[in-house]
């Protein structure tokens, strides 16, 4: 049986095959100039979606095993989290679940509908596995999930653009910010830490764009990097 996809909120963009994403990161420009340089682009970049704040929570093992596979680069990767659009705080309407899985460079998602939840700071383990279980998810997802726990949340404003033919995207997020969490009661979001100056810019195409997304990229004056906001906000609210 194929997995559930989730409709999700206006603009989400389940994903239903393998993609290649190359990340960047910027900084010494403003996102104003950054999103010049896209706009610029031969590949004729326009803005797809109306920018908005994306909000997440991540899961992981208490052993922390998802964010040492990607430290140290394993062959399979993966990253639970619930997403949602808008406010940061309260009541949470469209949550989705998202378990994202790489194999070397090429990844999938996985996206599963929830029921809404309240996050404030009496947000634990023991409400998100109420929607875990109130969701209907297929039972090898619901057992994956019971061995995980909230470790991080994490905020930014992205903006969202697509060549004309389609083929390519590319986000652009600012002022990324990470709070530490924990799936016990009480989070109070206290540790605090948030990346003012740097743009992360993010290329996203299909596997079968491949050959053509070297000459894509090479338009852009940044630097490559294996960036990852779980492995970064991690890093920073925790060592």
């Amino acid at each position: 049986m194929q997995p559930a996809v989730a409709a999700g909120p206006p603009g989400y963009t389940p994903l239903r095959a393998n993609r290649y994403e190359r990340k960047f990161l910027v900084d010494g420009l403003t996102p104003y100039q950054v999103e010049s340089v896209v706009r610029l682009h031969p590949r004729m970049f326009y803005a797809a979606y109306p920018p908005r704040y994306v909000n997440n929570l991540y899961l992981d093992t208490v052993d922390m095993e998802h964010y040492y596979d990607n430290v140290c680069g394993a062959a399979e990767r993966r990253k639970v989290r619930v997403r949602w659009y808008g406010e940061l705080m309260g009541a949470i309407a469209r949550p989705v679940l998202e378990i994202k899985i790489k194999a070397g460079t090429v990844g999938t998602k996985r996206s599963y509908p929830l029921p809404g939840f309240t996050l404030d700071d009496s947000l634990g383990d023991s409400t998100l596995q109420r929607a875990f279980g109130a969701a209907g998810l297929p039972p090898v997802v619901g057992c994956e999930l019971r061995c995980l726990t909230v470790v991080l949340l994490n905020r930014y404003y992205r903006r969202y653009y697509a060549s004309r033919e389609g083929d390519f995207r590319v986000t652009i997020d600012t002022g990324v910010t990470y709070y530490r969490a924990n799936g016990g009661q009480r989070n109070s979001l206290m540790h605090r830490q948030t990346s003012d100056r740097e743009v992360i810019v993010e290329l996203k195409y299909g596997v079968d764009q491949e050959p053509g997304a070297e000459r894509v990229a090479s338009y852009f004056p940044f630097r490559l990097t294996r960036n990852s906001k779980y492995v970064q906000g991690i890093e920073r609210v925790y060592c």
